[in-house]
Parts: structure tokens; sequence; C-alpha cells
């Protein structure tokens, strides 16, 4: 029986390292567009809820940008710090930003879904960049993006940044994060536009204000907590012209200082990624342990030809994991040896978003209980 499990492991991961191979080259790196640096006005919109750490180093790095015009929109929504002090004297600063501040949440809304909204209304762009509180931007990416954006004559256009860590063991579980959801969600997909796939990233979505006014903004995604992805998502379901680029020299982010803030993240996306289903949960860690974690352990008491297979499996997982993780992070490789560890810890931090869901009865996020009960009805 583990022979057979060992072997369905390789064939499906020879097959999935096709895919992978044929879709990392359709996703374009930034760095090589020639930049644009005039055009239409770009509505660089920020929603930002106790953010006093990150906020203004991120502003300043877009600040410097080589495109124009551009303005920028910030949005406090109901922080209890200094994030809001801090967007005013920013706004001081430079005449091109404007601060909103938000201090009551609608029923139905998720906080960051309905501050984005908020800045969306306020602007009075050609383009809208909807982008994270956190992010850090080299000079030049804003240029080049609206020139890939207006070259290929795209209705919206995410960009997947470095995730940068400072510990060995985050960035093994990064890289694993990243490897499990490119094969699970395939984002090179959003690349073809016959694909019924979209994909959408939080540190860069620039969407045009038609096709934003044409998917129903973040009022049709109001109480998702995967909102960036959502937004994608729905660029497809619309029939909208999307694509996928890189930009890991031009566009960075911390994912989270420590190994436990990004399981503890996970608290947000990972059971929504799953449809908040316990019994989706249960198939999909079940089916991650089989195919990911399984050949590490047959490796202990495997013999013969058993154990053969399990080398062969862990070979065909790897020729997945590092041309991918390779390609979308600046990690060095080796952190592939920790992979059965990364995958532990991930299917702990999933267990324990769901555990932790069912007990308080909702997502907790930023100081806010979102009733699950509301969070399931936008998914249908």
């Amino acid at each position: 029986m583990l022979f057979i499990l060992l072997s369905i492991t390789a064939a499906f991961w020879m097959l999935v390292a096709l895919d992978t191979y044929r879709g990392l080259r359709e996703l374009p790196a930034l760095e090589s567009e020639p930049p644009l640096t005039s055009g239409g006005k770009v509505s660089v919109i920020i929603a930002a809820r106790n953010e006093e750490d990150t906020i203004e180093k991120s502003v300043l790095s877009q600040l410097n940008t080589t495109y124009d015009p551009v303005e920028w929109i910030l949005v406090n929504d109901r922080s209890t710090d200094r994030t809001g002090e801090i967007m005013e004297s920013l706004a001081l600063k430079d005449r091109r930003i404007q601060v909103i501040h938000i201090t009551s949440l609608p029923a139905g809304w998720l906080g960051k879904n309905h501050a984005l909204h908020t800045g969306a209304k306020r602007a009075s762009g050609n383009l809208l960049l909807f982008t994270d509180a956190d992010i850090q931007y080299e000079p030049d990416l804003l240029a080049k993006a609206v020139a890939y954006f207006k070259r290929m004559k795209l209705d919206h256009l995410t960009v997947s940044p470095d995730l940068q860590a400072n510990s060995f063991l985050l960035q093994g579980f990064i890289a694993f994060f990243l490897f499990g959801f490119s094969y699970y969600k395939r984002p090179w997909s959003a690349n073809r536009d016959h694909s019924k796939s979209g994909m959408g990233i939080g540190a860069f979505n620039m969407i045009s204000p038609d096709a934003y006014a044409k998917i129903g903004g973040h009022e049709a995604i109001r109480s998702r907590p995967d909102d960036d992805l959502q937004l994608g998502m729905q660029i497809k379901r619309k029939r909208l012209r999307q694509r996928m680029a890189t930009a890991r020299k031009m566009l960075s982010v911390e994912w989270y200082p420590t190994l436990q803030e990004a399981i503890k993240g996970l608290e947000k996306n990972a059971f929504a990624g799953l449809h908040y289903s316990y019994l989706f949960v249960f198939a999909a860690m079940t089916g991650v342990f089989i195919s990911q974690l399984l050949p590490f352990v047959a490796l202990i008491f495997a013999d013969g030809s058993t154990l053969l297979m399990a080398w062969i499996a862990i070979g065909a997982i790897m020729s997945v994991y590092i041309p991918l993780t390779a390609r979308l992070t600046n990690f060095n490789g080796w952190h592939a040896l920790i992979f059965p560890v990364s995958v532990s810890l991930f299917i702990y931090a999933i267990l324990r978003a769901a555990v932790l869901t069912a007990v308080r009865g909702g997502v907790q996020w930023r100081g806010t209980l979102y009733p699950l009960k509301e969070l399931k009805k936008r998914t249908r």
C-alpha cells in the first residue's frame, strides 16, 4: 500500500513539474520593462490600521517614484496608535497625499475592504493602485508597471513582491507557503486569457476604474478576508484582461517578522482559502501529509523498492519546489533541507486557524471579530 501511495505521489509531482515549468515562463519580470515616466494619473490607495511602525517608510519609498502624476489616498481605518497622526504629517509635507479617517465599521464589511472602498471613492486617477501599508517600492517600479499595463492593454495587473525573512526557519515556512499556494492556485493561469483562474496580491493590485466598476468594487467582496485574491478572481469572472508579474528587485515586504507571527497571520486567510469548510480542511491536510510528508516519513522505515520509490517521490517534489521558490523569492536554496519541518508547521498552522475560528465563532483580526456565519454567506 505504501509503495502505491508513493508511486502515485511521484507521478503527481512529475505532472505538476511540467505545468510549473511552463507556467513560470509565463510570469514576466517587471525589471525588464522599459519605464513610462509620465501619462495618466495613478491613484495609490493604502488602508492602514495600527501600522505606525511601517506606514511612513512605505509611503516615503513610493513618493520617490519616477512616474508622474500620482496621488496618494491614505485611509486610517480606526487605528488606536499613531498611524493617523503619521499620515497627517506626511500629507503636510507632500500635497499629493490625502488622508481619510474612518471611525466606525458598517455592518457586513471587513475593515480593510471598507477602507479601500472608501479610498477608491475619493480617487481621481486613470488607474487605481491598491497596496498594503508595509510595502517598499523602488523608484522605477510604478513607471514600469504602468508601462506594462498600457503595453499589454490590461484591466488589472498584480505584482508579486520579494518576501523578506530574517530567520532560516521563517524562510522555509514562507517558501513552503508559496510552493503550496502555487501548485494549488497555479497563479500563472491568470496570464492565460482563456483561463477562469484569477490572481490578486495585496502588495500590488493595479486596476482601471472601468474594470473596478464592472466587478462591483470592494463592495462585491466586502466580507472576504482574502480581498486581494478575490479582487483578481472577480476580474476573471467578468472576462476582463489580467496579468501577474514579479518584481523581486523592485517591490519588497517583510511578510511577518517572526515564525510565530506568520502562523498567527494565517488565521485571517487560510480558512477562507478552504471555503470555511472543516471537511475541506481535513481532506486538504490529509492530502498534504500524503503527498508531501509521507515520502520523508517512509525514509525511516521503508526498504527495498519502497525506499527507492520514496526517494523518487522526494526528487519529484523538489523538482517543483526548488525552481518555484527560486523564481518567486530571493532566498538561497538551503531551506529545501528543512522541507519536512516546513510541511509540518504549515499543517499545524492550518489546523490551528480552523480550530480557533470554530472556538471564537469567527475570524479575529486586528481587534475585530468577524462572525463565521456572515463570512460564509459571502462565499456562496
